[in-house]
């Protein structure tokens, strides 16, 4: 049944990826049609996380981030599928990078570097990073799709571009291995999703809420004594993005603890404050709020 399913849609979604940008975009149109007007899909889940994490917006200013919002994430979702057949030209030139000289300076200390990121603006096509004349291997950590058909299409449209990703289950060991066999390596790790209450270790405040948060980057950063560093996205334009890498430590080791994890949130805060639009607003990032926090949890201030 997973292959039915998926030799039934991959046709049209190659299809889609080949539309020239202005067809494309008109689709993208279409879809925002789709599934805000008529299906609806999790608005009542956008609508809240806004009202929650922005108490102090009218209904009118909630609505009109809402719609900015599904607008962008349907770009985003049709440029995932356009990195089935977009050109390493083209998606260099769409989604550029503002300091590469300093990751390259980064790269001259043989040390492996992390590169934090959230949900904002374009994540997807971060796989840009590796049609650069970079010294390290480029590895980026996911969540495997339960349809193992699609797992090896986003697999296969992610490692386009000369890039390994690596499963979330895998990942810790895949680093230690690296280190010990001297591989050097640049991991792209989103860090802004909820952990399940059962591993909720750490907890932060995230827009105002206190909830658990992953900090696994922060502990293989410290252990392996990697560079760590966060990545800036802005949407400037539809279909064009810019990144910069700002830089968290080149000393993870000495510094305090949660200072890594503490400073990614306060860096992607300040980005979603300033264009709530551009974050991905359908996933239940506060939903455990009203969790009572376990005793041995930490908790950063």
């Amino acid at each position: 049944m997973q292959g039915l399913v998926f030799w039934l849609v991959y046709p049209i979604l190659w299809l889609i990826s080949i539309l020239p940008f202005r067809v494309f975009y008109f689709v993208s149109d279409m879809v925002y049609v789709l599934v805000y007007h008529i299906i609806g899909y999790r608005r009542k889940t956008v609508r809240k996380n806004l009202e929650l994490v922005f108490p102090e917006k009218s209904e009118a200013e909630i609505k009109r981030i809402r719609k900015k919002f599904y607008s962008h994430m349907c770009d985003m979702f049709l440029e995932m599928i356009k990195s089935i057949s977009i050109s390493n030209k083209e998606i260099k030139r769409r989604f550029t990078f503002t300091n590469l000289d300093y990751l390259r300076e980064l790269e001259k200390k043989d040390k492996s570097l992390i590169v934090m990121l959230g949900h904002y603006a374009s994540y997807e096509w971060i796989n840009a990073l590796q049609l650069y004349d970079l010294k390290f291997r480029s590895f980026g950590i996911y969540k495997k799709i339960k349809n193992r058909y699609f797992d090896n299409l986003a697999k296969s449209i992610r490692e386009r571009f000369d890039g390994t990703l690596i499963s979330t289950v895998k990942a810790t060991e895949i680093f230690i291995t690296n280190q010990r066999n001297g591989v050097l390596g640049n991991y792209a790790m989103i860090a802004d999703q909820s952990p399940k209450l059962s591993r909720a270790r750490v907890w932060i405040d995230f827009m105002g809420i206190k909830v658990p948060v992953f900090d696994g980057s922060e502990r293989l950063a410290q252990r392996l004594d990697m560079n760590v560093l966060y990545l800036h996205v802005e949407k400037t334009g539809r279909g064009y993005y810019s990144a910069t890498l700002i830089p968290i430590t080149e000393d993870p080791k000495n510094e305090p603890k949660h200072l890594i994890t503490k400073r990614f949130v306060e860096l992607l805060e300040k980005q979603i404050k300033e264009k709530p639009e551009y974050y991905l607003w359908t996933h239940k990032r506060w939903k455990h709020r009203n969790e009572p926090i376990p005793d041995n949890a930490e908790i950063i201030d």
